[in-house]
C-alpha cells in the first residue's frame, strides 16, 4: 500500500461574479510511496498549490478522498508538515522559538532539555547555528526558509509537502538550500510531495515528476521517473546523459498545453 492515495479528487470554486461553478481539477489520482520524493509540475493555475493544500488537510475537496497509511485525511496533523513559499513564521518567535513551537506540538511529554536539544539538533541541521536568538525580519528569505525546513523536519512528520518552497529565494541561494534539503531527506527518510513550476529543480530533486495539464479541469496526464543515480549535485547533474532527454520532454508537454496530445510519451 502506497503511502499517500489521492483517490479521484476533485476541486470547485463558485465564482462570485456569475455564481457558476469553476472546476480548478478533476479526478485527480496519484501515489506516493514511503521515502519517495514526488514533485507535481504544471503551469500556474493548474491547482497545484490547492492539490497540496487538500493532502495537508487545510482545504476540502470538492469530491473524491485522500489517504494517508491507509486512513482518510479530514483535516490538518503533525503527520503532514507543509513548508510554504511566503515561509510562514511567527514573526515575534525567534530561530529557536519557532521550531520549539513545532516540536512542543508534536511530543508534549518530552522535557524541556530533550525539547530544546531536539530543536537544536534540526537548527545545526540546516546550517543556522548561532542565529537561535534572531527574529524573522533581520534573516534573509534564504534562512527563513531553513527555519520553516527545520520546523518541518522537527517534528518528524510522516509527508513533509512542500509549496514551491525556493520560489522567493535568489537563484545562488536557491541552490545551496536545495542541495541541504536533499540531504536531510536523504539523512532522515522522510517522503516529500512538492509542488513547482520549476523544471530543473523537480529534475534534481525528484525521483518521479507528475506533470499536470491546465486548468480548468487540470488532471495528472503523465509521469517521468528520474532514474539519475544519487546524489546528485547541481554542477554535474547536466552531465548525466539521461538529464537533457528528461528535460526536453518535460519542456515539450508544457510547450504543447500540457499534453494535449494524447499519443506524446513523457515516461523516462
Amino acid at each position: 500500500m502506497a503511502l499517500l492515495e489521492v483517490d479521484a479528487v476533485s476541486k470547485y470554486f463558485t465564482t462570485q461574479e456569475t455564481g457558476h461553478e469553476f472546476c480548478v481539477f478533476k479526478d485527480v489520482h496519484l501515489t506516493v510511496d514511503e521515502q519517495e520524493f514526488v514533485s507535481v509540475l504544471g503551469h500556474s493555475g493548474c491547482g497545484k498549490s490547492t492539490l497540496l493544500n487538500i493532502i495537508a488537510g487545510i482545504d476540502t475537496a470538492s469530491g473524491g478522498y485522500v489517504y494517508l497509511d491507509g486512513k482518510e485525511i479530514v483535516g490538518p496533523g503533525l503527520d503532514r508538515m507543509v513548508v510554504f513559499q511566503n515561509f510562514a513564521l511567527m514573526p515575534w518567535l525567534s530561530v529557536h522559538g519557532n521550531i520549539r513551537l513545532a516540536v512542543k506540538s508534536a511530543f508534549p511529554d518530552q522535557s524541556r532539555q530533550e525539547t530544546n536539544e531536539r530543536v537544536q539538533k534540526y537548527i545545526d541541521m540546516v546550517g543556522l547555528t548561532g542565529a537561535e536568538n534572531r527574529k524573522p525580519a533581520v534573516l534573509s528569505g534564504g534562512m527563513r526558509q531553513r527555519v520553516g525546513l527545520a520546523r518541518a523536519f522537527s517534528v518528524n512528520p510522516r509527508i513533509l509537502l512542500l509549496d514551491e518552497p525556493f520560489a522567493q529565494i535568489d537563484a545562488l541561494t536557491r541552490g545551496a538550500i536545495q542541495e541541504e534539503l536533499i540531504r536531510i531527506w536523504l539523512s532522515t527518510g522522510i517522503t516529500v510531495f512538492m509542488v513547482t513550476h520549476d523544471v530543473d529543480e523537480a529534475i534534481l530533486l525528484s525521483d518521479r515528476i507528475m506533470l499536470m495539464s491546465p486548468g480548468p479541469e487540470a488532471r495528472i496526464k503523465d509521469q517521468i521517473i528520474v532514474d539519475i543515480p544519487r546524489p546528485r549535485d547541481r554542477s554535474t547533474i547536466i552531465e548525466h546523459p539521461q538529464y537533457y532527454a528528461i528535460r526536453n520532454k518535460i519542456i515539450r508537454f508544457l510547450s504543447t498545453k500540457a499534453g494535449s496530445r494524447k499519443e506524446l510519451s513523457l515516461v523516462a
